[in-house]
């Protein structure tokens, strides 16, 4: 296991943070620095975990299946109206990922970019039924022999930068990363009404493992 690009700016100047305020502690108030450093050296462990990048490579692609994008918990399936680019009733599936989740987020299936755009926003919590369209997000649209497929990052109370490396006229294969939101969010799903799911409200995904839906 390795960390993620996005985990090294972080890490340093958490590193560096940390390590003045341990400094400070020990040379003018000795009696907070042993407490102190335990919590740090906790703190920072919880950063090297929260930016682990495991290794999720596809050896065997099939296209008729929609993977999912991370790893987290299904916690909406549901029928709903896409008004930013599909503007087609669809069925929306979305995946909280918790701060101990791992937060890379994966391409669910071979396809060109048609759509993609970053919206700043709230952060209210992931949860949130607004939080879709409220929040600090990215949508990306997907085609696939013809079918569509949208997929939105969204950020969460805690999460302060969404990265995405999705540009229109890109063409990605399954299981290559598309980004990552970090400290806390959710993944919106919106697949057409025919694909046939394979998950249940509650279910716990693994990001370019578990399948979501085939089509």
């Amino acid at each position: 296991m390795t960390i993620h690009k996005e985990g090294y700016p972080t890490l340093i100047y958490g590193f560096l943070g940390l390590l003045a305020l341990n400094i400070i502690l020990y040379l003018y108030v000795p009696g907070l620095f042993y407490l102190v450093l335990i919590l740090s050296i906790l703190v920072y462990i919880f950063l090297i975990s929260f930016f682990r990048s495991p290794d999720r490579s596809i050896t065997d692609k099939d296209n008729s299946t929609i993977l999912s994008p991370c790893d987290g918990k299904v916690v909406v399936i549901e029928q709903v109206f896409e008004p930013e680019f599909l503007k087609e009733k669809c069925t929306q599936i979305s995946i909280f990922m918790s701060p101990l989740n791992v937060h890379i987020n994966w391409i669910p299936t071979d396809a060109d970019i048609l759509y993609s755009k970053y919206h700043p926003g709230k952060f209210l919590v992931a949860w949130h039924p607004k939080a879709s369209t409220d929040n600090e997000r990215t949508t990306v649209c997907y085609q696939q022999n013809g079918k569509k497929l949208l997929l939105r990052q969204v950020a969460g109370a805690m999460a302060r930068r969404i990265v995405n490396y999705a540009k229109e006229g890109d063409h990605f294969e399954q299981g290559q990363q598309l980004g990552f939101i970090k400290f806390g969010s959710r993944v919106d799903l919106f697949l057409p009404l025919d694909a046939e799911l394979r998950v249940n409200i509650g279910d716990k995904v693994t990001g370019n493992r578990s399948i979501i839906a085939r089509w």
